[in-house]
């Protein structure tokens, strides 16, 4: 250890916090299922969620997630056993996650966007035998296909229209014994409070991560995990905004993503705040449910952002009532920010955490979003992060050195369900947990996410990142979306590939213009040596632009214009 390392504070970030943010804060030793139940008589009366023309009290939620936790029970399943919830956002969402962890039973999240083999793949690794759906048509004919092929012993089926009519037809139950409708399930079942004696370190939630590589390894997060990284999230926001009498959240992003669970669904229940639950996104209509639900608290990804800064209603809606402007799941463009901002004098502050964070990992200080372009802020509560040398991890890096991002707290997985191999793999000494993203940290403790380690282009001898060459393009004033991947460079190995799409009325422009922009804002090795526009960029099930899901789109196409090519000369 240098004698500078020996002077450099363990966290600097800690002199960044905003007032009355502690790192340092108090673990609960609750589990999920008692903090609900203590919300629920501290705020009963008060509006838990708003869905449709429906809206649900704390006291009632709770009540019907009890329902559910006792015929869990009755049908004999409790601690040690798994159930899988395939769900859009709806008030059955909580309802049922909340009810299986009441009952001790450990949940598999379902992304309705997976495809058969990964939603077989993660109820049988779970060891669910209980899918719970509903009755969109999509959703319960992929149930049906699932229960066909073994994936599962039963379904039950909810109905959408409990909560009024569903603007949308809906599927008839199908005849089969092995599929019950939720009514029918939980007729006549009690609605006392079941016995809430959990240990906090059951794992609560089996969190398949995205699968970039493989199939989808699930991340076991205990109820400790989950109560950490919400009380990380309570100490930051209420240090940051005050704790508010009545905070209204708009919920757009998907609760069966870790993001939307942790900072909207668990946090709104600590706190005893409301949601307002949509199915899906829409710009114009998520700026219309700001106007009339007077939403204080907006949580999105950057496309969402995209999408707001560059609708045509942004300017005539009244978002007045917005104090707190979140963004997750993926690097913010800072140019999206700074257009934001202009519009509305709002920041958003973004921040970073992953799966296996259970959300939780960093945010940006108000105030310092202008000084610290780019950044992705400082470790929350309770969390530390540092730099360490990708090939040596018991190496730590200086300030400003680019290695691989590591972090420790009570928050952190416990490690992946049935792979111990890949447990051991992403752990470092002292139990840090390698994350896989490629940053870099500052003196003052800030840090910024260069890339993921499978998203590096080696160009020339060179490490190119991607994200910082998106960040770059976001500023040029045509383009609304850009992902940026490696394809193969006979010359360099590979190079930069630019694939964006463009605000309404403007125009294709060339790869030269382009490169000429890009001139005085990247390095000569850093700039992209193909472009092309398309109608849309591929995203994941929570919305974020996927580079891998693009890589897969352009290795396709180039393929079947390989094979016309070589139909075509013989």
């Amino acid at each position: 250890m240098t004698d500078a390392d020996a002077r450099r504070p363990r966290r600097p970030w800690e002199a960044h916090y905003p007032q009355g943010v502690r790192w340092s804060v108090p673990l609960s030793e609750q589990t999920v299922p008692q903090m609900l139940r203590d919300s629920a008589r501290l705020h009963a009366g008060r509006t838990a969620l708003i869905h449709r023309e429906t809206s649900l009290t704390w006291d009632a939620l709770a009540e019907r997630a009890w329902q559910v936790a006792n015929a869990f029970r009755r049908d004999g399943l409790g601690r040690g056993d798994a159930v899988a919830i395939y769900l859009p956002n709806t008030p059955f969402h909580p309802v049922l996650f909340f009810g299986a962890l009441a009952a001790g039973l450990r949940v598999t999240m379902l992304s309705p966007l997976d495809p058969i083999r990964v939603l077989a793949h993660k109820i049988e690794d779970s060891g669910a035998a209980t899918l719970v759906t509903l009755n969109l048509p999509e959703m319960t004919e992929m149930a049906v296909r699932l229960l066909d092929q073994g994936a599962c012993a039963r379904t039950i089926l909810c109905d959408e229209d409990d909560w009024g009519p569903f603007p949308a037809p809906l599927a008839e139950t199908p005849g089969r014994a092995d599929v019950i409708r939720f009514a029918d399930w939980t007729a006549g079942v009690p609605t006392d409070v079941p016995p809430l004696d959990g240990d906090p370190d059951d794992v609560a939630l089996l969190q398949y991560t995205g699968g970039t590589t493989g199939l989808p390894k699930g991340a076991m997060l205990t109820h400790r995990n989950l109560l950490a990284a919400v009380a990380a999230v309570r100490e930051w926001s209420d240090g940051t905004y005050g704790t508010p009498d009545r905070q209204i959240t708009l919920c757009v992003l998907p609760l069966f993503h870790i993001y939307a669970l942790i900072v909207i669904l668990l946090s709104s229940t600590r706190l005893g705040g409301t949601l307002v639950l949509r199915m899906r996104f829409d710009a114009g209509q998520t700026l219309r449910d700001i106007e009339h639900h007077r939403v204080t608290y907006f949580p999105g990804v950057p496309t969402m952002w995209i999408a707001m800064a560059n609708h045509p209603e942004m300017q005539s809606r009244d978002i007045t009532s917005l104090m707190n402007c979140g963004s997750g799941g993926a690097p913010l463009p800072v140019e999206v920010q700074m257009t934001f901002e202009r519009a509305t004098g709002l920041p958003i502050l973004g921040g970073w955490g992953m799966t296996e964070t259970a959300a939780a990992g960093t945010s940006i200080p108000r105030g310092t979003q202008h000084s610290k372009p780019g950044t992705i802020g400082v470790p929350l509560p309770n969390v530390e992060l540092k730099v360490v040398d990708g090939d040596d991890p018991a190496r730590d890096l200086a300030p400003g050195e680019i290695g691989e991002i590591a972090a420790r707290g009570p928050n952190i997985s416990a490690g992946y369900w049935n792979r111990h191999d890949a447990t051991a793999e992403s752990r470092g000494p002292d139990g840090w947990f390698l994350t896989g993203d490629v940053g870099r940290m500052d003196e003052d403790g800030f840090f910024w996410l260069v890339d993921r380690k499978k998203d590096l282009i080696l160009s020339g001898g060179f490490n190119v990142y991607p994200q910082m060459i998106e960040q770059a393009i976001y500023e040029h004033p045509s383009v609304a979306e850009v992902l940026v991947i490696g394809r193969p460079d006979p010359y360099r190995g590979e190079s930069a590939a630019a694939y964006a799409t463009l605000k309404p009325g403007h125009e294709p422009f060339t790869l030269e213009s382009l490169q000429a922009f890009l001139k005085d804002r990247l390095g000569r090795h850093e700039i992209p040596r193909l472009l092309a526009f398309r109608e849309a960029l591929p995203r994941t099930t929570v919305g974020k632009l996927s580079r891998k899901d693009l890589r897969d789109e352009v290795e396709a196409e180039e393929a079947a214009a390989g094979g016309a090519a070589q139909a075509a000369a013989s």
